[in-house]
């Protein structure tokens, strides 16, 4: 899931929430971390302190999604506006940061959205199996607590709302490109179904903060062939390995 990347990340501004997980995203600042070699997700919770939730947490994401408890969720409301398109190659994925003033209410409670980015292949599994990409969606509340909207992604059908985005990657790594004659709505990125999955979790990257409160998809979304091996001409691999639940129960909307 970016906050200082969550890619996520998680906080962008906030947190990476990757190079940003708040304005940035789900990511977080500190020691040089990646996701191979002595500096992969193997080795993060020994890179810095900051980073010791990594490997010493017991509510880390992602996770495998294979048993589900079927609860009366309510509805997630979304109060999404489109916005001028702001994406950035922060150098853990590729992220939209977006403008104040959307939004969604999980259980009456309001997080604004902060950015998306996204992973390949998926972080979060189902049965064991990944899908080909997933989207994560940083927001935070007036109070401080992240929750994170996850959207798989398959191979399928062309997704002009991707194609848009990946029309004006940035190469250069660290470099936000504003452009401001393209309005985009995060809208478009969600499946037509809104059932989920929901659990409590972490940032899916360095710090590894807990108490981020994850919404996933069930519903995946269609993108090309080519738009998946795109986004890889950038990030051939930036997707955390699942982690233990540890007791934790998944719960499924109706």
């Amino acid at each position: 899931m970016n906050l200082f990347f969550i890619g996520s990340f998680v906080i962008l501004s906030v947190m990476m929430v990757s190079p940003s997980f708040a304005h940035s995203g789900e990511h977080g600042h500190g020691a040089h971390w990646s996701y191979e070699g002595n500096t992969g997700p193997a080795h993060w919770g020994d890179l810095s302190d900051e980073f010791k939730t990594c490997k010493l947490g017991k509510k880390q994401s992602p996770i495998d999604i294979s048993s589900t408890e079927r609860a009366p969720l309510t509805p997630i409301e979304f109060h999404y506006k489109s916005a001028p398109l702001r994406i950035i190659n922060n150098g853990h994925s590729i992220q939209v940061n977006y403008e104040e003033g959307s939004y969604v209410k999980i259980d009456g409670k309001r997080y604004n959205l902060l950015q998306f980015h996204f992973h390949a292949p998926s972080e979060h599994t189902v049965n064991g199996k990944h899908f080909d990409m997933e989207a994560h969606l940083v927001h935070k509340s007036d109070d401080g607590k992240l929750a994170v909207i996850g959207v798989f992604m398959k191979e399928g059908a062309k997704n002009s709302f991707i194609q848009t985005l990946w029309d004006n990657i940035p190469h250069k790594v660290g470099e936000e490109k504003s452009v401001e004659h393209v309005k985009i709505n995060a809208q478009d990125l969600l499946p037509a179904s809104k059932k989920y999955y929901k659990y409590s979790g972490s940032l899916t990257t360095p710090p590894c903060t807990e108490g981020v409160d994850w919404n996933i998809m069930v519903a995946p979304i269609e993108v090309s062939k080519d738009q998946i091996d795109k986004f890889r001409t950038f990030y051939k691999m930036n997707a955390r390995p699942t982690q233990p639940l540890h007791g934790r129960v998944i719960k499924e909307s109706p």
